[in-house]
């Protein structure tokens, strides 16, 4: 190929393990050649050093409201019941600028580890009234150059028995939100909640996403309600849910009975390995259960499953820094796999199968956005077992972020 129109070459670079070393020219934002040694100039050129290029991490379940609270928050149970009494405790007094502080510092980590896609629950109740999802609006504006935010108008604390609820996110869904996101396990009438989210899904025409059934106990579950709206509402597709963290506990012929009837609905899943980890089992005091859905088996079942963040140091997650391939080796360490079709698998589940769950075309091809991150390692598989690091990338054919190649020094 000939051509001196090209913005950006990004030369030498691994897309595909089976093939060579690849150049990827850009123009206009776009991926305009994809081979080995294109025989082209542009305006700038790069050296990808052999680094592993891919279309960048894709984060589908983020708090970026609530992170960061440790200082205003007691943690001594370790339990669900007290992370969501101290953070709605802390969110009352929650201001604009406080949240957008603290969410900047969570996104700014994010982009650093190579996410360039993002979708963020806001909590809108009569508590964190709308500060919190003016200051994530703004967020998604002043970092729309590195990363694109989805914003998910959620009811954190039951919808039932706060009508006050409903017409916040009515709000939210009219000034902005993306779509709609419930919590049925702490409403009073979980039922009557799962309905209403989709109502007033149905009314905007946006998506749902629920944060489901968290607990050990497979007989306590909202799942089927979730199920049967969907189908009922034909929204197929439209639908997916997090945490469910009591299908762990389900024997192989259920879970497997579970993952056709997701994948026929249309639901997608994710699990959130941090937060799943440090909450569940808490009355343990041996064999302490891991309470991770196994979302490697419903993904072979055909079920869209990913793996994401949630929260980043408050009293759900005392600790975290956005980095989602840190967070997917965690959950291939606790499903203990090791199979490298297994490891793609996870790797899928923070990249492409992430980016379907959230509707978006992803991967580098001909004619795809130039969204391009340099991540040291040679393929999907390397970047899962030793948690590779993102080097560089682009949005749209700008550069965003550099962290540079570690350098060992030797003295003489």
């Amino acid at each position: 190929m000939e051509d001196h129109n090209f913005d950006l070459i990004i030369r030498n670079v691994v897309v595909d393990p089976k093939w060579g070393p690849t150049d990827i020219a850009i123009r206009e934002g776009r991926i305009a050649g994809l081979s080995p040694s294109l025989r082209c100039e542009a305006i700038e050129e790069v050296d990808g050093e052999g680094l592993f290029a891919i279309a960048g991490f894709v984060d589908t379940h983020i708090h970026l409201d609530k992170a960061c609270i440790l200082d205003r928050c007691s943690i001594c149970e370790g339990t669900l019941t007290e992370a969501v009494r101290e953070t709605s405790r802390a969110k009352a007094a929650f201001e604009e600028a406080d949240v957008y502080r603290r969410a900047a510092s969570v996104v700014e980590k994010a982009i650093i580890h190579g996410t360039n896609r993002m979708r963020t629950f806001v909590e809108v109740d009569p508590r964190a009234g709308l500060r919190s999802f003016e200051a994530i609006k703004r967020i998604r504006a002043d970092y729309a150059f590195a990363l694109d935010i989805e914003i998910c108008a959620f009811a954190q604390e039951g919808l039932t028995g706060e009508p006050e609820t409903a017409d916040l996110l009515r709000h939210a869904l009219e000034n902005g939100a993306d779509l709609i996101g419930g919590c049925p396990y702490t409403d009073r009438d979980p039922r009557a909640h799962v309905s209403q989210i989709f109502d007033l899904a149905e009314a905007f025409g946006v998506a749902v996403d629920f944060h489901l059934d968290f607990d050990l106990d497979p007989d306590h579950t909202n799942l089927p309600a979730v199920i049967e709206e969907t189908l009922a509402r034909n929204y197929q597709g439209r639908v997916s849910i997090g945490h469910v963290t009591n299908l762990s506990a389900l024997s192989p012929t259920d879970l497997a009975d579970i993952a056709k009837k997701l994948s026929a609905a249309g639901i997608a899943l994710t699990v959130l390995p941090a937060t799943d980890l440090f909450l569940n089992g808490r009355g343990h005091d041996r064999l302490v259960p891991r309470g991770v859905a196994p979302a490697h088996l419903l993904a072979e079942r055909g079920v869209t499953a990913s793996i994401a963040t949630n929260n980043v140091l408050n009293p759900f997650t005392p600790y975290g820094d956005a980095c989602l391939p840190r967070m997917a080796n965690l959950y291939a360490n606790v499903a203990q796999l090791s199979k490298p079709s297994d490891i793609d698998r996870v790797f899928d589940m923070v990249t492409g199968s992430a980016a379907k769950l959230m509707g978006l075309e992803h991967g580098l091809e001909v004619g795809a956005p130039a969204d391009i991150v340099l991540v040291d390692a040679g393929s999907g598989e390397q970047v899962i077992r030793e948690i590779g690091r993102a080097v560089r990338g682009w949005k749209h054919g700008i550069k965003t972020f550099e962290n540079g190649r570690p350098q060992l020094i030797r003295k003489g």
